[in-house]
């Protein structure tokens, strides 16, 4: 058994014979998708990486009662949304990091080219942050993310088909909102 710090990396009750949840393992699985989490809500990655260190000192918090976790991946990525929007009501748009568009676009092209996307991420960000809270919400753990309808409902306390009106309508909106900002062009 690993430990980190002084904290036991397995989980395991003294009075029971459960088997142990590796710590080390979970952050191994899931460091990446909750940093994408915290990643597209806060557009920095230093706040990120706070996100996700505070999500496994709760899980530390919580070692006791892991295994009555149903689901570990919709547990965990509650908690970095959460987290994520919580440090983001303290942070101004304006002070996001303005690389994110840049890290978004694609490094394997030509500047010229890299610039024209970073320019056309930056808009379609732009236009996201304008969605009902809801709508963006349930965009960015669709699109960003890539979790399913069942998933998404289970992280933001909604029903299933809550969550495909609010992607439908938030997909509808943003695509008549870029093809207007691209009108105007």
């Amino acid at each position: 058994m690993a430990s980190v710090e002084g904290y036991s990396l397995a989980v395991a009750s003294m009075e029971s014979a459960r088997p142990e949840i590796d710590l080390a393992a979970l952050v191994e699985t899931y460091s990446a998708l909750l940093f994408r989490v915290a990643h597209s809500v806060l557009r920095s990655p230093a706040e990120a990486e706070d996100v996700v260190q505070d999500v496994f000192v709760r899980v530390l918090e919580h070692r006791r009662s892991l295994q009555e976790v149903r689901d570990m991946r919709v547990w965990l990525v509650r908690i970095a949304w959460n987290f994520a929007l919580d440090r983001r009501r303290r942070i101004r748009p304006e002070q996001w990091d303005e690389s994110f568009a840049e890290s978004l676009a694609g490094s394997s092209v030509p500047a010229d080219k890299a610039l024209d996307e970073a320019q056309r991420v930056s808009s379609v960000l732009r236009e996201l942050e304008r969605l009902p809270r809801g709508e963006r919400h349930v965009l960015l753990l669709s699109a960003v993310e890539e979790l399913g309808t069942a998933e998404i409902a289970q992280v933001l306390g909604r029903s299933e088909s809550a969550v495909r009106a609010l992607l439908f309508r938030a997909r509808t909106r943003l695509r008549e909102r870029l093809k207007k900002r691209g009108g105007e062009r």
